[in-house]
């Protein structure tokens, strides 16, 4: 694993940088659930189906965030493996 990817108990997360979001995404069985926030990283967390899908709610918190990508996902939030470079999300 990179410091962009992690896996754990057939929940794979990815993070990447575009032009306009950091995104880290995760992938169960293939449910999909997406976290996005600004590359300045100061906006409000993002929660969409997808990396291009609609916004379904937005946090201030990444444990938040969190808790909704699990309800999506059908899993606890702590199985939920975070990329070391996706763990200051929300800060």
């Amino acid at each position: 694993m990179s410091d962009d990817t992690a896996t754990s108990d057939g929940i794979t997360a990815r993070y990447e940088e575009t032009e306009t979001e950091r995104v880290l995404s995760f992938e169960r069985d293939g449910a999909t659930a997406v976290v996005a926030q600004n590359v300045d990283g100061y906006a409000m967390l993002k929660v969409r189906p997808t990396a291009d899908g609609d916004e379904l709610e937005r946090y201030y918190g990444f444990d938040m965030a969190l808790d909704h990508v699990a309800e999506l996902l059908d899993v606890s939030p702590h199985d939920l493996p975070i990329p070391g470079a996706a763990e200051d999300l929300g800060m």
